[in-house]
């Protein structure tokens, strides 16, 4: 008897190490998924213009993560748990890490990044022929000849990205599914929240790194190593700047891979946490039992498969609330996916410094209002129908709260001949632009190329030929550009490289954005968790998990693919200057229409999700007269309450599912 209870501790200890291994693995790997996530949406502004590609291609590029992840969902969701799930998953990583690789491919198969300008490098070019020289002819840089000019008008190195990334989705589709259901499986019913905590913090931890990481490779110039930063004539701030973006893809890739060899050495199964000690499982019982399941498992996908659907899609609150997801999702895919874009235009803030803002303000309340959230819910046993009031108010609360960021504007930068006139008065914008004026008339300027200088008069200008600038000064970024006929100031009529900066009032409303955004971000995250717990409520426990996978594939489908496409096309048409490649053909968009940029990016999603409170109210005048399947029946009977605490475990644990799937998947 003494050498039986000592087999089962031992047994139990090595259970528990191997648990908590896994436990470990599976944190690691959800650290390592959503920080790639979170650097590959940082960078799109980069990608966009390293291969200088319109806006609404580089959100085709960020929705096909959703198609790598929708092409093995189907098959993760059915045969998922019969196979080897440690290393599906590692396998998963694996996948991942070579999705990241290829996104970074491209640099290393293209040329050094040139970008347009008309200065020289050296600011040594014979005669300062990018200057205004009347009657002279011009050499602008870069030159090419034809043949070059069409292989680069016809390269597509941006396919390696968007293939990269829809290999990065299919490797991150068995993560959560099944590493959530390893835990539910062979976890003790009470440590299953806490071990979801753990993976939960990953998640949080991902995107606080991914951000981070893509801030530092922002500020480092894409071609560092091989070009003298000194003889660089633009900065980080400049529209035209492009990052190290493909030096972070490779971190993520080796992290992908590092983090998937734990799990090819975790058994595919483990005994249940917390036998008693007077049970002894021999490996028969448990493979029979395990035979048992399986068979009982795919009898019940082909039977009741048809019924749980009919029932589901005739489910009132349940249709609503799917609706009510793929609203709100278009909204938020929208504007967390632009957001560093919106930062530069709105209110002139370099790449690097946009993504660290929003790391800085964004990220930390989320997951202060997730955790908030969960702890009311828990402590003051919230009801379905208390939930949906609380979900509901709360995300109108905020959204009410959202207008105010309409306040929070500045002007368009100013720029002679394109936004104001060369006498610094505003011009209608979509008018025609007046790009010559009598002071460079006969200066020879080019009109498509986009090489901004700050006149001594605070006003900026395409090119320092456009501003009748005739000598320069310096080098690189230092170089100054005198006796320009069109700046007319007191002193020596000179410039500078770079936009003029929008001044302090523009600095000032940007801390009101960020605050309204901490804010918003709270109070919404307060409502998430209460919000979704209608969803787990409103159906039958056997069609959970059923229901909960339709619930995402309508989001990715209808939500997280499209979203990035129309509303990059949208952001395209406030473009007021398009990048010209070597050939003259547009590239990327330098600068927009900031108050037409504003409207689309605060008015559109206000008006999906002003819409998506018609259907949160009718489910909550549903809720008055129906009784949910989750629901207990209203008695003293005790067994009745503990039925009721093990479906409010279970819908923790599909909260939490939610929270990492939903805040993660929109690439913060």
């Amino acid at each position: 008897m003494g050498e039986t209870e000592k087999s089962i501790e031992s047994h139990r200890i090595r259970c528990l190490s191997k648990m908590k291994m896994f436990l470990l693995a599976i944190t690691c790997a959800y650290v390592s998924k959503t920080l790639s996530g979170s650097y590959m949406n940082s960078m799109l502004t980069q990608i966009e213009r390293q291969f200088n590609i319109p806006t609404s291609l580089v959100g085709f590029i960020n929705g096909s993560f959703e198609i790598g992840n929708l092409l093995l969902i189907i098959f993760v969701s059915y045969f998922g748990t019969k196979l080897h799930r440690p290393i599906m998953i590692g396998a998963g990583c694996l996948i991942m890490g070579l999705g990241c690789f290829l996104q970074a491919l491209p640099h290393f198969l293209m040329d050094k990044y040139e970008y347009e300008s008309t200065v020289s490098v050296s600011g040594n070019l014979s005669s300062n022929s990018f200057l205004c020289v009347e009657n002279g002819s011009q050499i602008f840089r870069p030159t090419e000849e034809p043949s070059a000019c069409v292989k680069e008008v016809k390269s597509l190195m941006w396919v390696y990205v968007l293939v990269g990334n829809v290999i990065r989705g299919i490797g991150e589709t068995p993560i959560m599914p099944l590493g959530i259901s390893y835990i539910e499986d062979f976890a003790k019913s009470e440590n299953s929240p806490l071990y979801i905590g753990f993976i939960e913090t990953g998640a949080i931890i991902g995107p606080l790194i991914g951000l981070l990481l893509a801030s530092f490779c922002a500020n480092v110039y894409v071609d560092t190593g091989t070009v003298n930063a000194d003889d660089l004539t633009i900065t980080p701030t400049d529209t035209r700047w492009v990052g190290a973006w493909w030096f972070g893809f490779l971190i993520c890739a080796g992290v992908n891979v590092l983090t998937a060899i734990p799990f090819f050495f975790l058994p595919k199964t483990l005994p249940k946490e917390g036998l008693k000690d007077h049970v002894v499982i021999t490996q028969t019982d448990k493979e029979e039992k395990q035979k048992a399941e399986t068979k009982k498992e795919k009898d019940g996908i082909t039977k009741d498969f048809l019924p749980f659907m009919k029932s589901l899609l005739l489910n009132p609150i349940y249709m609503l609330f799917i609706l009510i997801s793929v609203i709100q999702f278009n909204a938020f895919v929208n504007m967390i996916s632009f957001m560093p874009k919106y930062l530069e235009q709105q209110y002139g803030k370099s790449s690097s410094d946009a993504i660290f803002l929003i790391g800085i303000y964004n990220l930390p309340p989320i997951c202060i209002g997730y955790v908030v959230g969960g702890l009311i819910m828990k402590k003051f046993k919230i009801t379905v129908k208390q939930a949906a009031h609380i979900g509901c108010w709360l995300s109108l609360l905020e959204y009410l709260l959202y207008f105010l960021c309409f306040l929070t504007t500045c002007d368009n930068s100013s720029v002679a001949g394109l936004t104001t006139s060369y006498e610094g008065m505003q011009q209608d914008l979509y008018g025609g632009h007046t790009i010559f004026a009598d002071c460079n008339m006969n200066c020879n300027c080019p009109t498509k190329i986009w090489d901004p200088v700050c006149g001594d008069n605070g006003l900026s200008y395409m090119s320092a030929c456009l501003a009748g600038c005739e000598k320069s000064i310096g080098s690189g970024i230092s170089m100054v550009f005198q006796n320009c006929s069109c700046i007319d100031t007191s002193a020596n009529s000179s410039a500078v490289l770079g936009l003029c900066p929008k001044g302090s009032d523009c600095a000032m409303m940007l801390q009101y954005f960020l605050i309204l955004s901490t804010l918003s971000s709270f109070i919404y995250s307060l409502a998430a968790i209460p919000g979704y717990m209608v969803l787990l409520r409103c159906i039958k426990s056997e069609e959970k998990s059923l229901g909960v996978g339709i619930h995402a594939f309508c989001t990715r489908v209808f939500a997280g693919i499209p979203a990035p496409i129309y509303f990059g096309a949208l952001v395209d048409s406030t473009c007021l200057h398009w990048g010209t490649l070597k050939c003259g053909e547009p590239g990327a968009c330098r600068i927009y229409d900031s108050t037409n940029f504003r409207y689309i990016y605060l008015g559109l999603p206000a008006a999906l999700r002003g819409s998506s409170y018609i259907p949160a109210l009718i489910i909550l005048f549903l809720l008055r007269k129906r009784h949910l399947p989750g629901e207990n029946v209203p008695s003293g009977i005790e067994e009745t309450k503990v039925a009721g605490k093990d479906n409010e475990g279970k819908d923790m644990h599909q909260n939490a599912k939610f929270v990492n799937d939903v805040e993660m998947k929109t690439k913060l």
